[in-house]
């Protein structure tokens, strides 16, 4: 299949660009700033010669977004909000422009669209958008209001021979350098992996293994569309998840931090205590109701199955740059 992915420069671009193309797939990125073979120029805004590349293709998986590991200033939200509603609009407008559209179109969305709470979790059916949850701070429900029209601009584009799928995606867990499980672990193993103002939040996640076994069940399977939880069957509470992570890393403490520290830790490293802090328990319903089964549903397993390739990964390097 020809598959091309706007947007996928990232840790998730990277972690779908290997998987894909090492199954047999041509796979065409676009990019800002492309640099390597098989990417392409686009600006993320307006229709171009990029969208040759959509024309005839069998799949577009559209990634593209500012970082949200990021200060959450005015500047920065307004950025996360357009370079997301900008290019859905415009993948659509290249879809629905080209003469032999893609059979389905997967738009990249966020399990943050799900309201902050730890009472029960969220499936697609009965799970609770947020936005106007009490004692939260209000910049949160701009988040919300990022991912609603994330969405709507998928619903909203005039592709009728393209299925539509919006992937809710948790926190994706993947060996890479520069990701949020690099950084989990690297908190771990300074011995700072302890509970974050009392470590209740869930933490909702995703091995990239299943990550890409999901979008490829879903790339396959014409019958589903809508929206989507990409997020393993089992979200736990801060206090558990990152204690399951110090003892796959060999850390036995981790000291606790209060919500100021949080704050700042959090402008220290330039990030935000929204990501810390927001109980995200978001569970794959239309996955399971579909017969997908995970590979690495289980945090203690995908913990030590993770901590295992970072450890391969990072002792090639070492290897490579002693004998290059």
């Amino acid at each position: 299949m020809k598959i091309v992915l706007p947007g996928g420069t990232g840790q998730v671009g990277g972690v779908l660009r290997r998987a894909l193309t090492a199954a047999g797939h041509e796979v065409v990125v676009l990019s800002r700033r492309p640099g390597r073979a098989g990417e392409v120029l686009w600006d993320g805004r307006t229709l171009g010669p990029w969208a040759e590349a959509v024309d005839g293709s069998d799949v577009v998986i559209n990634l593209a977004g500012r970082s949200v590991s990021c200060r959450y200033t005015d500047e920065n939200l307004r950025a996360m909000m357009d370079s997301r509603v900008d290019s859905a609009r415009v993948v659509g407008e290249a879809i629905a422009a080209a003469r032999k559209p893609p059979r389905v179109w997967l738009q990249m969305s966020t399990a943050t669209i799900y309201a902050h709470r730890y009472d029960a979790p969220n499936d697609e059916a009965t799970g609770v958008i947020g936005g106007d949850e009490p004692g939260v701070p209000g910049y949160w429900a701009y988040s919300v209001e990022i991912a609603r029209n994330w969405e709507r601009e998928q619903e909203r584009a005039a592709t009728p021979q393209t299925r539509k799928v919006a992937l809710r995606a948790a926190m994706v867990m993947s060996p890479d350098r520069g990701g949020v499980f690099d950084y989990l672990r690297w908190l771990a193993r300074l011995g700072l992996g302890g509970p974050v103002a009392g470590g209740a939040q869930y933490m909702s996640w995703i091995s990239d293994l299943d990550f890409v076994r999901a979008v490829e069940f879903l790339i396959d399977r014409d019958d589903i569309s809508g929206p989507v939880n990409l997020a393993a069957p089992g979200p736990l509470p801060q206090r558990e998840f990152m204690r399951v992570l110090r003892r796959a890393s060999g850390m036995p403490v981790g000291l606790p931090a209060t919500r100021w520290m949080a704050a700042v830790g959090a402008f220290v490293l330039r990030s935000d205590t929204e990501l810390l802090l927001k109980s995200r328990r978001v569970v794959p319903g239309r996955l399971l109701d579909a017969g997908f089964t995970f590979d690495h549903g289980a945090w203690p397993q995908a913990a030590a199955d993770l901590v295992r390739r970072t450890r391969r990964e990072r002792s090639r390097s070492r290897r490579a740059a002693a004998h290059p």
